[in-house]
């Protein structure tokens, strides 16, 4: 089994802040680590629930995966991340399986993480990130 567990569930929106502040006050959570990634144009709120994270992420500039998605589809639902041993040994059995990678090969992430992105085609519609820690 190349899954060692639920890493993360991404959720695109418009105003970090805003999501951060309702997380707060809705469900009493507190943000685990807040990171800005340059490469990906994005800005990170992870919220620790057991071993895995809730990510609200919003877009750093116009021309990000992110910003692209919301002004397509609007907030929601944006990705789910799974925890693997070895990012590129996952990436190349999904590779096998008939998947569609995005990273072509393993990239920094956040988090000191190392990452890959799986199209939605070819996995069910959902898009996934790989996630070695």
């Amino acid at each position: 089994m190349l899954l060692t567990e639920l890493d993360h569930i991404a959720i695109a929106v418009e105003d970090l802040d805003q999501a951060v502040e309702f997380y707060r006050t809705a469900f009493g959570a507190e943000v685990a680590h807040r990171e800005v990634v340059e490469s990906d144009g994005v800005e990170e709120a992870l919220i620790k629930v057991a071993d895995s994270y809730i990510q609200l992420t919003a877009a750093t500039r116009p021309d990000s995966p992110i910003a692209k998605f919301l002004a397509k589809r609007g907030p929601g639902l944006h990705h789910v991340g799974y925890r693997v041993d070895n990012c590129a040994e996952a990436l190349e059995a999904l590779k096998a399986a008939g998947a569609t990678p995005i990273d072509q090969t393993p990239r920094p992430g956040s988090r000191n993480t190392t990452v890959a992105f799986i199209h939605p085609k070819g996995v069910f519609g959902t898009l996934i990130e790989l996630v070695e820690e």
